[in-house]
């Protein structure tokens, strides 16, 4: 028979870690996979309109974004500005320009849509010289953003 020894005091064992870089692994996979980049530094405020009837871009690939609201920075001013990628617009007729810059290969200007994503608030003078400056170069497809309207 064996012994027993009731009195000695047994090890605990270690904890297995062998799992430990598959587990890490798979959440950085997971955040790669699920975390969405931000594009812009907004530098306007712009608050959208509500729509009753709005209907999602499927397709956001082919789609250029011109922000147009009040400056956020104080030192700005007041007055409606036009945002193109990172920057404030001094000028509308710079629209036309980087509209030109952002052609894509493969793509012409007509075939990108322009989505404008203008404050409530702005009147519609700044919308239209935009509007005419896209037009000159046949950027012709324009996308205004709204919320859609809880009902």
């Amino acid at each position: 028979m064996g012994k027993f020894n009731k009195g000695r005091k047994k090890d605990v064992p270690g904890v297995n870690t062998s799992a430990l870089p598959d587990i890490i692994f798979m959440l950085l996979f997971f955040f790669m996979v699920a975390t969405t980049m931000k594009e812009v530094d907004m530098q306007v405020d712009v608050k959208k309109p509500s729509a009753s009837q709005a209907e999602v871009l499927e397709e956001k690939d082919n789609v250029d974004f011109i922000y147009i609201g009040f400056p956020i920075d104080a030192a700005e001013g007041t007055e409606p500005r036009i945002q193109l990628d990172d920057q404030l617009a001094l000028d509308p007729s710079q629209v036309k320009n980087w509209k030109l810059s952002k052609a894509r290969e493969g793509k012409t200007v007509f075939d990108i849509v322009t989505s404008l994503k203008v404050h409530k608030d702005v009147g519609m003078r700044v919308v239209s010289i935009i509007k005419e400056n896209l037009r000159e170069i046949d950027a012709i497809k324009i996308n205004y953003s709204a919320d859609k309207r809880a009902n």
